[in-house]
């Protein structure tokens, strides 16, 4: 009776901790954490030889202040309207950089050069600054290795800091109780999203973000209450093959990712390798999720094997806390929409 009576107290423990842990997650700004409100767009026009103008796409971004912008041998930004002029003497060169204190998400920038040439590149910031350094904006430098760089970290950052789409890889590791089971799910969960990524982006399918948000919620919610019948000994499909639901809903999560990518701005050139790369970061952090998450899980069992055997319950009612909070939250943006 000590034993059962103790077990009880535990397991009441672990559902405690998990839901406290998870109501302290529930704000909604760490869901999906880069989105195109968040990024701005500017042109960098080289307009004759040593002459420049830096014109703002999106009027969220404030107005540069004209010290430390551009290099110091350059002039002071002169504005009109949403270009401001600057010159250069002698002209930009590949050591220099563009320095925009914003606190935006980061930037894309697009440069245009007297040659003809015309390349592209996505800038992130670092908390006080963007800085855009001019090799990666050269026709010579800008190429497959740069923006590969940059798009796969913001993938990686896209996933591992998107919290409704972290919960719902976890509301997916609750239900499997096997290694091929994993490879299958996150398999046809990353082939889902991969297609409605690439169509949202390419603009060959695309849906407002209001019903995607609200039916990513919803996803999660089905996922929490699956994951707690999981001990009954009718078997669901979800139970038995997790795959086929991981790729229903992986294609919602798709177009969740594709607001990080589909409204940036870049030359059609640069759109293939961007996507390719940013969803290969997606991977990656989702790869990175799941092993910490197992790992973690191993420890666990190996310190309290009893806070380990409850606490998929904890978790699971806590994504179902977090994800009904979402759905109601997120349920106005959809009639607004209609």
């Amino acid at each position: 009776m000590l034993v059962i009576a103790l077990n009880i107290k535990i397991s009441r423990l672990a559902d405690s901790l998990t839901l406290t842990v998870f109501i302290l997650l529930c704000d909604n700004s760490l869901a999906h954490d880069i989105n195109v409100t968040g990024v701005g767009r500017v042109f960098l026009d080289e307009t004759s030889l040593g002459h420049y103008s830096l014109s703002i796409v999106d009027q969220m971004a404030p107005p540069p202040p004209n010290s430390r912008v551009v290099p110091a041998r350059c002039s002071d930004l002169e504005a009109r309207s949403y270009a401001y002029q600057f010159s250069c003497q002698p002209e930009l060169n590949l050591t220099d950089e563009i320095n925009l204190p914003w606190q935006l998400e980061g930037i894309v920038v697009i440069a245009r050069w007297q040659g003809g040439e015309e390349t592209s590149g996505y800038f992130p910031s670092d908390g006080y600054q963007i800085t855009v350094p001019m090799s990666e904006l050269s026709a010579a430098s800008s190429g497959i290795l740069n923006l590969s760089k940059r798009y796969l970290l913001l993938g990686i950052d896209h996933i591992l800091f998107g919290l409704d789409h972290l919960l719902f890889v976890l509301g997916m590791l609750l239900l499997i109780n096997s290694p091929l089971k994993l490879v299958q799910t996150v398999t046809s969960f990353t082939i889902a999203h991969s297609l409605t990524l690439a169509s949202a982006v390419l603009g060959i399918a695309n849906l407002p973000s209001a019903p995607i948000e609200l039916l990513i919620a919803v996803s999660i919610v089905f996922l929490a209450r699956e994951s707690l019948l999981n001990d009954r000994t009718k078997t669901t499909l979800t139970q038995k093959s997790p795959w086929i639901v991981a790729f229903v809903f992986g294609l919602l999560h798709g177009f969740g990712f594709a607001g990080a990518l589909g409204d940036l701005g870049l030359r059609d050139p640069d759109i293939p390798p961007a996507l390719l790369f940013f969803n290969v970061g997606v991977e990656i952090g989702q790869l990175l999720f799941i092993s910490a998450s197992l790992v973690f899980y191993w420890i666990l069992k190996k310190v309290s094997p009893a806070l380990a055997q409850n606490s998929p319950r904890g978790l699971a009612y806590g994504l179902g806390i977090i994800a009904t909070f979402w759905v109601f939250e997120r349920a106005p943006a959809l009639i607004h929409t209609v």
